[in-house]
């Protein structure tokens, strides 16, 4: 439990949440807050003093009765121990849970990562469109000359903006 709190500390939250999902970053986060707020409690309780000064309500009061009952009372007190194996089970499953959806989205995030970096490469190593012939595309895409010719048959080629440059030639 020790190593846990350790290794939580060395975390670095911010770069963690700006690399999850927004759904898995704000589940977190709301996490934390709680889990922060529920110390900050604990610390509060375990400062404050537990002791009465029953002698002090023996002087101030007449019904000694009433004190000698409540110091009793105090004294007969045996916190309840609650059995937390449930909300523990809980919370392994909630962190299994949060492990598995991180190491998906890595997973998922160096897939696009090489698959961006492979067409950086391929752009970075193509040669200038300034350079490129009508060869070059049909050879790239082959597909393209089929479907050229199809709609040159057809009569349904037209090239966008060459009614508006040269005019209409089905007038002539």
């Amino acid at each position: 439990m020790a190593s846990l709190r350790a290794a939580a500390k060395q975390i670095d939250w911010t770069k963690l949440s700006s690399s999850l999902p927004q759904e898995t970053a704000a589940s977190l986060q709301a996490f934390r807050k709680r889990n922060d707020e529920a110390k900050r409690v604990l610390r509060e309780l375990k400062e404050q003093t537990t002791t009465v000064d029953f002698a002090h309500y023996r002087n101030v009061l007449k019904n000694q009765a009433i004190v000698d009952q409540a110091e009793k009372a105090v004294q007969g007190f045996k916190p309840v121990a609650y059995n937390l194996d449930a909300q523990l089970k809980a919370i392994d499953q909630f962190e299994a849970k949060a492990v598995e959806r991180a190491t998906s989205t890595v997973q998922k995030i160096d897939a696009e990562l090489k698959d961006l970096q492979a067409t950086l490469g391929n752009i970075e190593g193509s040669r200038p469109i300034e350079q490129l012939t009508v060869d070059d595309i049909i050879i790239a895409k082959p597909e393209l000359t089929k479907d050229i010719e199809a709609r040159l048959q057809k009569g349904e080629y037209s090239v966008p903006g060459y009614k508006e440059r040269f005019g209409d030639m089905s007038y002539f």
